[in-house]
């Protein structure tokens, strides 16, 4: 059945089960393929950058562990900065699991440097929440979150 369905990309097929049922001629064929493209924002600790043929960046992070991040030569040739060592941020595209939730830490690829500075700026934070209560006036949030979280049990 694989070569039915992926007669040309056998490297990149996902796994193919199948399945015998009680009964006359019933075929049921699955993918169970459940890895989609994804963004993510990962923050931690630039230990490496660089390397002969394919370029890449060791993020530590706290979160993920010590992450490898594919990027292009001429991404980190335009850092004007050193950043190795320092705290940042990166923003990756890669495979994650729709139903686990799991990052396929062997698909990343580099976007871009996020700046990142944790340092907490309540002057910051209470302008911002000052500026969306002109947005929220009128609206009950009980019921607007209701909506966004759908009627299940808690």
């Amino acid at each position: 059945m694989e070569d039915i369905l992926y007669p040309n990309n056998k490297k990149n097929r996902p796994l193919i089960t199948y399945n015998i049922s009680e009964g006359s001629v019933r075929h049921l064929f699955k993918t169970e393929s459940t890895w989609v493209d994804a963004e993510f924002y990962f923050y931690g600790i630039l230990k490496d950058a660089g390397g002969k043929n394919k370029a890449n960046i060791h993020l530590d992070t706290e979160d993920y562990g010590y992450l490898t991040i594919e990027t292009g030569q001429s991404l980190l040739m335009g850092q004007e900065e050193n950043m190795l060592y320092k705290k940042l941020g990166v923003r990756a595209v890669g495979k994650q699991d729709i139903e686990t939730g799991e990052v396929d830490t062997k698909s990343l690829r580099l976007i871009e440097f996020i700046d990142y500075n944790p340092k907490f700026d309540e002057a910051y934070l209470s302008s911002l929440i000052a500026k969306a209560k002109q947005s929220w006036k009128g609206i009950n949030t009980a019921d607007w979150l209701s909506g966004i979280r759908g009627k299940y049990e808690v």
